[in-house]
């Protein structure tokens, strides 16, 4: 700007120059263009001229001097503006020079006494030796937005000397000329140093309640055959007998706690599920005998209707039963004056079997329902609210569908959809295995 200024002005004193000699040299140039012989019409004529050219003149360098006056103004309210603003603002010309930087790009880089006009981000790294790394991918990241001609954005950090990083998202402007070569490059770097502190925190925030949650998960589903165990213990109490029956059961209950202990132990290292193929009802009816005994206590009747149809799954068994009871469970503790539990196997078709779960309990109101399945989101007094969340992710994993359908005071019904498995792994569970 101040070398436009300083044209204009140099250009408006070549003007007022060349209109003095042409006065004084008006009478010469006539007299040999043979025009003007008479003296007092030669006087006439250099006056009139002498006014007109001295008028233009004048008007020219007033006219200028308005220019340039405005010009100084517009540069003013440009310089505040910049230096206004808590971001990095700087204008480099074609070649990466320096033309101007606000205050804040200033007090940032120690550049207050430094004449950082005309000089390069490598200039800058020579006077300025701790930013030097910080100009050399200044320089990187400016060649980066020339070769793409176009406005890139990036994060840009660098530590300061007071040992402090800095975090900036800049965007670089690139601007050509109509024949295509560089005519300058504007950045602009807003701090965001806090905003990447604040979602770090909250990233380490959401890895502990994840793992929290998985471990409410795990507590959760140890607490299944835990109440399965101790009823059966019970029962044996009350009887004075050890039943074989009871004790298969207890132990496999057992069995069902150090498993999920163990998953809970490989939490930081998931290892691949091993899905096999099992019968349905095996695993339905056992579930019936974890549960009958908490039903019973609650004059709760629960029939498991096989009938003929016996379809062969695809998957991780004890995954499944956890689901299962799960359901199970959800309909006991629907049920506190007694009542019924149907479950029924059906068949959808050769590739899909569905598993209904119908009771006759309190029901699920319908603002509640849509919400059932949510993680920590529970109707139970004593619940964590993690049940089915699990089983959702479970069925998922197992290329199935869970859905629940409930009026209140009349019961809900929860029917589980599952891939059959046809003496070949199903195409849907391909990818799980």
């Amino acid at each position: 700007m101040h070398s436009r200024l300083i044209v204009n002005k140099r250009l408006v004193l070549a003007y007022f120059i060349g209109g003095i000699v042409w006065i004084f040299f008006i009478d010469d140039i006539l007299i040999l263009l043979n025009i003007m012989h008479d003296p007092y019409a030669l006087k006439l004529v250099e006056t009139i001229i002498f006014i007109v050219v001295s008028s233009y003149l004048l008007y020219s360098f007033i006219k200028q001097t308005e220019y340039c006056k405005k010009a100084e103004e517009d540069e003013n309210q440009l310089s505040l503006l910049i230096n206004s603003m808590p971001d990095f603002v700087c204008f480099k010309d074609g070649e990466g020079r320096w033309l101007k930087v606000n205050d804040f790009g200033r007090d940032l880089y120690h550049l207050n006494e430094v004449d950082y006009i005309g000089k390069t981000d490598a200039d800058l790294g020579v006077i300025n030796p701790f930013f030097k790394e910080a100009f050399d991918e200044c320089l990187k990241s400016d060649n980066d937005t020339w070769k793409q001609a176009k406005i890139t954005r990036a994060d840009e950090s660098f530590i300061l000397p007071n040992e402090e990083t800095k975090t900036f998202d800049v965007i670089k402007v690139p601007l050509f000329y109509d024949s295509g070569e560089r005519k300058g490059l504007v950045i602009i770097g807003r701090d965001i140093t806090q905003q990447k502190l604040t979602e770090a925190m909250l990233l380490k925030k959401e890895k502990l309640s994840v793992i929290g949650e998985m471990a409410a998960g795990i507590a959760h589903e140890i607490r299944n055959p835990l109440t399965g165990v101790k009823g059966f213990l019970q029962l044996m109490g009350e009887n004075n007998t050890a039943s074989k029956d009871h004790l298969s059961i207890i132990m496999s209950e057992m069995d069902r706690i150090n498993h999920i202990v163990s998953e809970l132990l490989v939490l930081s290292k998931p290892q691949p599920k091993k899905y096999n193929p099992f019968l349905l009802s095996e695993s339905l009816s056992y579930v019936c005998n974890i549960t009958s005994h908490e039903a019973k206590e609650k004059g709760i009747i629960i029939d498991f209707g096989n009938d003929s149809y016996d379809p062969t799954v695809f998957g991780d068994r004890n995954q499944l039963i956890q689901v299962f009871i799960n359901i199970v469970k959800n309909a006991i503790d629907a049920m506190p004056r007694g009542g019924r539990i149907e479950i029924s196997v059906n068949n959808i078709d050769q590739k899909f079997v569905k598993v209904i779960v119908v009771d006759d309990g309190i029901g699920i109101p319908k603002e509640r329902l849509n919400k059932i399945g949510e993680p920590f989101f529970t109707l139970k007094e004593k619940g964590m609210g993690l049940g089915l969340t699990i089983s959702n992710k479970i069925i998922n994993e197992h290329k199935g569908t869970i859905n629940i359908e409930s009026v209140v005071t009349v019961g809900t019904t929860v029917s589980i959809t599952l891939p059959v498995y046809n003496d070949h792994v199903p195409e849907a569970c391909k990818s799980s295995n």
